[in-house]
């Protein structure tokens, strides 16, 4: 059977309008190539400045596109990078808790270090040292104020004998059981101590306040003046605590009572030295007393 002579595709008119665009986009193409195929083989400089012209035109776009492209192909490896440095942000951030840790116990043990040191040299340096030992703990908010010491009458300790730490004097020994030592500090209202002034000699009586301070008391003349940073030192008076121990310095300036801060703070102390009275009563004088 002979094909019908109608070759129309249908009866759709928007069919039949995107044929009849195919065709003269074909015919266009053909017409352009033909066109600039002439001009390339008559007339080449032409052909390059149209070639250029068209090149400029194209560029921009064909980079923008290029650059979608890219930007689009970066897609899996952003996320793989983000992945990764998250999981490396947290391995940094475990070591950095890991290393904070490491240098807090190394400063513990380098504070701990330097006391011992410090206690050991001053054992050496002193012939009458009973015992080195820990304080346990000391009253910070009563207004009297005590330290207990894990050493007591087994190892040698005995009611007043002086306690000193690596800064300075501590206070006494007030009460003793078999292994533990209660501790009168400097600051106590019943604690008072001989001292001098470094810079003159001046006699003075450290005397506490029960409030963690001292007040120093001129022990000679009346109208003394004290000026701030005046250190004062044991005396050797009384028989208790040995020559040159620190025991404070001087906050402001002052006439006959000063207002001044211990040396040793028994709140920040690990280790004190138990020492031997400077000038212990033996029995014997004891016996003789009338």
């Amino acid at each position: 059977m002979a094909p019908p002579r109608n070759r129309r595709p249908g009866f759709s008119r928007r069919a039949q309008y995107s044929l009849f665009l195919g065709y003269v986009i074909a015919v266009a193409g053909s017409l352009v190539g033909a066109v600039l195929l002439a001009l390339a083989t008559l007339d080449p400089p032409a052909f390059a400045a149209l070639r250029a012209t068209m090149a400029e035109v194209t560029t921009p776009i064909s980079s923008g596109i290029a650059g979608v492209g890219r930007g689009i192909a970066a897609v899996p490896s952003s996320i793989s990078d983000y992945i990764a440095v998250r999981q490396q942000n947290a391995r940094l951030r475990k070591e950095l808790d890991d290393v904070h840790a490491l240098l807090m116990r190394a400063r513990t043990l380098s504070y701990d270090n330097r006391r011992l040191k410090a206690l050991l040299q001053m054992r050496e340096r002193s012939a009458g040292s009973v015992v080195a030992a820990r304080l346990v703990s000391s009253s910070a908010s009563s207004t009297r104020r005590f330290a207990v010491l894990n050493a007591g009458s087994w190892q040698g300790v005995h009611p007043g004998q002086p306690v000193r730490g690596p800064e300075g004097l501590i206070g006494r020994i007030l009460e003793t059981g078999p292994n533990t030592a209660r501790v009168l500090l400097l600051s106590d209202p019943e604690s008072i101590v001989p001292v001098r002034r470094t810079r003159d000699g001046l006699p003075a009586l450290a005397a506490g306040r029960g409030d963690g301070l001292i007040d120093i008391r001129s022990a000679s003349i009346a109208n003394v003046g004290f000026e701030p940073g005046d250190v004062f030192v044991t005396s050797g008076t009384g028989g208790i605590y040995s020559p040159n121990i620190p025991v404070a310095r001087v906050l402001k300036r002052a006439r006959d009572t000063a207002l001044a801060r211990t040396f040793a703070q028994p709140d920040t102390l690990d280790f004190a030295l138990v020492q031997q009275a400077f000038m212990p009563v033996t029995p014997a004088a004891t016996a003789t007393r009338p």
